[in-house]
């Protein structure tokens, strides 16, 4: 009910701002509450707390984030291209959004055991994602037989995670979508020189 809101959209937002640039601990509920526009009691009728916030902003843009990844692997013919997709969708979304993009490779990694419990369950739906791609990889002879599909997602989510962390690290200073061919190659070939 709440997400429906268009406050809770703005809230949201404009905790992405907020967290992004004062870091997690100092981004206060009054500044979030001044960047959306609202007074600081409302965040208080969608948020119980800022922790609340930032589980539900990682919801909210993780759900988003999903959708236009399924969206665009929908058309992709083989496992192979709805990888390319994936990688390709997932630096595109956080080259458009440097924001987002601190929020979820810096200041999301530094908070305490239960609220990366909490957003580990968010993570489960992208996860998902890549299982379905390297299953379906499996299942149509792209990709080998033997693959252990959970060693393998592990790989890819953590070869996309720690490249755009990088960028991140990096200032942003080259384009983030520049990596996709190459981390899509070393997906698909290895390491090898064999066929």
């Amino acid at each position: 009910m709440r997400q429906k809101k268009p406050k809770y959209i703005q809230i949201i937002d404009a905790a992405v701002i907020v967290i992004a640039e004062n870091g997690y601990h100092q981004a206060q509920v009054s500044k979030i509450a001044k960047q959306a526009g609202v007074a600081d009691g409302t965040i208080y009728l969608y948020f119980k707390n800022k922790e609340d916030i930032l589980v539900s902003l990682f919801q909210e843009k993780m759900g988003v984030f999903i959708e236009k990844i399924e969206e665009e692997i929908k058309s992709k013919k083989n496992a192979a291209d709805k990888l390319y997709s994936l990688i390709d969708k997932h630096f595109t979304l956080l080259s458009e959004d440097h924001h987002l993009a601190i929020v979820t490779q810096l200041e999301l990694r530094q908070s305490n055991k239960d609220l990366r419990l909490r957003i580990n369950e968010v993570l489960k739906g992208y996860l998902n994602v890549v299982d379905k791609i390297i299953s379906d990889g499996k299942e149509n002879g792209e990709f080998r037989e033997e693959l252990d599909v959970r060693l393998a997602r592990q790989m890819i989510f953590g070869t996309i995670d720690e490249t755009v962390t990088t960028w991140v690290m990096n200032d942003q200073k080259y384009r983030l979508t520049d990596q996709t061919k190459k981390v899509h190659d070393l997906f698909v070939n290895g390491l090898s020189t064999k066929n």
